[in-house]
């Protein structure tokens, strides 16, 4: 990609995470929808009178200029696109989880189409109170797909199609395998959860039924380290049946 085709100008996006840089600056890390994650310095914003600092911040949508020529760009001009999220306790840590999972799993400038747009549509139900367990596992197999790991879940790893009361063990590298009754080792479960699992809406009892599923599934792309948030979650009481978290960050 040329130079120019590295920048941006008022581009939409989304503040992953940020962390001080000298005296004065901020480095970013950013979900922007036509470049994908990037690496950003702002310059000066922790300044006393700078009000940029306070728009960059996590699920505050924003519209973002920068120049990139190195592996971490300038940014330049920072406009709010909209108010921020209102996410609050459990649903502020899974918003929070969903910026830990893409930090992990993205690259820098590798845009994936669509991912913006599913990462918006994540945090959106976050914020309109929306059932968390089927809003996150929605989210993390769009992910997968997106990344080139999705699940296999028409059929088995013969390629026969999935019988509904049949109870298979997933393996992510191998698919649906038929098990018996006894076998109960893995992640096992009924062929109606896994091809539930392809549909929206998502159900709170397919999202629940999946998540050890789903943990498996984006383990071997997190580098072999738990997710801080994961640990955080934890705090929080769980309310309600369909509240069931993350999947990702414990074994």
């Amino acid at each position: 990609m040329s130079a120019a085709g590295r920048d941006a100008s008022l581009e939409p996006a989304f503040v992953l995470h940020t962390r001080p840089y000298r005296n004065t600056s901020l480095l970013l890390e950013v979900l922007s929808r036509v470049h994908g994650r990037v690496g950003l310095v702002a310059k000066g914003v922790r300044g006393g009178r700078s009000r940029t600092a306070g728009l960059l911040q996590p699920f505050q949508p924003l519209a973002l200029s920068w120049r990139l020529r190195g592996e971490m760009g300038t940014l330049q001009q920072v406009e709010s696109a909209g108010p921020a999220l209102p996410l609050q306790g459990r649903r502020l840590v899974s918003g929070l989880y969903a910026n830990e999972l893409l930090m992990r799993v993205l690259g820098r400038e590798d845009p994936h189409p669509g991912l913006f747009e599913n990462y918006v549509r994540l945090i959106d139900a976050l914020a309109a109170n929306e059932p968390e367990a089927p809003a996150l596992r929605t989210f993390e197999r769009d992910l997968l797909g997106m990344l080139g790991y999705g699940l296999s879940l028409s059929a088995d790893r013969q390629g026969h199609r999935l019988v509904p009361e049949q109870r298979y063990r997933y393996d992510p590298l191998n698919g649906a395998i038929p098990v018996t009754d006894s076998q109960t080792s893995g992640v096992v479960m009924i062929g109606q959860h896994l091809i539930n699992l392809a549909k929206d809406p998502m159900s709170a009892e397919t999202a629940k039924a999946t998540r050890a599923l789903m943990r498996a599934a984006l383990a071997p792309h997190l580098g072999g380290r738990p997710l801080k948030t994961r640990e955080l979650y934890a705090r929080y009481p769980v309310q309600g049946d369909n509240d069931d978290g993350p999947s990702s960050g414990q074994s």
